[in-house]
């Protein structure tokens, strides 16, 4: 049986699954384990991978979604800025929704704001380089998987002399957030299940502190239900045999030291700063702002005004985002908030944890 086919084979799974419950007998009491990728939030949920763990494993979901921990001040700063007479929005379209302290880049766009979407940077360059008399701002929000391609179209806007190309800049990256989650006082996590496309561009080595600082296994997996399940039997042999590694069970794209090219065009433009996470506060280190010497390009420069920043009353996003509590422990959840009107981050973006229980949990009785 090809690789391929095995990781979705029922009986490879139900031989892991076997796996797992007797490991988790050895290990003889309550093991948490966080993913902290959005797109295995939404595989272990599509997969029913949760309701299918023995009771002695739980699984939580952490700050995987970078449009879900993007603060409200960014939102409200991107709309400030589609308020000048001179300047177009770009974003994903995931962003669009995300409510801000006031509005949202959706209801924005409706009352005829100059907000488009895109599905690359590159699509608002090109924007930009057919339209030289307004200033195109592309919302540079990600992890470490779109900062390439953001920087990318910031070395061609500066090899073609297109001036009126600037991004917001509020990309982020990984390592800093897991440092706060295992220093987290709140949350007792026993093994983290890491993000594979992240892994790819920063190798598996960057989450070594993980397990050398503070003692917590880490697996890097892929997204099939088989990467998942063997990434959980991996960390449960690992609490029960009284170590910490980090494990790369995603060898056939992950390496120890990731992608050097994407992280030299990286590091050409950005260097790490302080930055905002929605449910977090300040993490040091954690976001990619402009170097000074592309401070041309760097939207959170232009003068705007702001208003006070608020979250939506009785959102607890932000707790969701921490592993502090699963969904349905929020009030707004499945009632005031719901896919089709999203109170909080958590349930717009296509990877947010509480639009992954919404979809493939709320009805299944899964509990902590």
């Amino acid at each position: 049986m090809s690789e391929a086919r095995e990781l979705r084979d029922p009986k490879a799974i139900a031989g892991l699954l076997r796996e797992i419950v007797e490991l988790s007998r050895t290990v003889g009491r309550k093991v948490t384990l966080m993913e902290v990728c959005g797109t295995h939030t939404h595989a272990v949920a599509a997969a029913g991978l949760r309701r299918m763990l023995p009771d002695g494993v739980r699984l939580i979901s952490g700050p995987g979604c970078p449009v879900c921990v993007t603060p409200v001040d960014y939102l409200d700063r991107a709309l400030a800025l589609a308020d000048l007479s001179d300047v177009t929005v770009c974003t994903f379209g995931d962003l669009m929704r995300v409510p801000s302290s006031l509005s949202s880049l959706e209801r924005a766009h409706a009352e005829g704001k100059p907000i488009e979407i895109v599905y690359s940077p590159r699509d608002a360059l090109e924007r930009a380089r057919a339209n030289p008399a307004r200033r195109i701002v592309f919302l540079a929000v990600g992890f470490e998987t779109t900062a390439p391609t953001i920087a990318a179209a910031l070395a061609e806007a500066e090899q073609t002399g297109v001036g009126n190309f600037l991004i917001l800049p509020g990309n982020k990256v990984m390592p800093p957030p897991m440092r706060a989650l295992v220093e987290d006082a709140e949350l007792e996590v026993d093994g983290f299940l890491l993000p594979g496309h992240v892994s790819v561009l920063t190798g598996w080595e960057c989450f070594r502190f993980l397990a050398e600082d503070h003692g917590v296994p880490g697996a890097v997996v892929g997204f099939a239900p088989a990467d998942v399940m063997r990434g959980v039997a991996d960390l449960l042999r690992q609490v029960g045999e009284g170590r910490a590694e980090i494990a790369n069970l995603y060898g056939r794209v992950v390496s120890a030291s990731g992608n050097p090219v994407a992280a030299r065009l990286v590091e050409r433009f950005f260097e790490p700063v302080a930055t905002s996470w929605r449910g977090f506060g300040e993490i040091p280190g954690s976001g990619l702002g402009l170097r000074p010497a592309f401070a041309h390009r760097d939207a959170s420069l232009i003068p705007v005004e702001l208003p006070p920043p608020h979250e939506p009353a009785g959102c607890a996003c932000g707790d969701v985002l921490r592993g502090v509590i699963d969904p349905p422990e929020c009030p707004l959840f499945a009632t005031a908030c719901q896919p089709a009107t999203p109170v909080g981050a958590c349930m717009v973006s296509a990877e947010g944890t509480c639009a992954a229980w919404y979809r493939h949990e709320r009805l299944t009785g899964v509990t902590r």
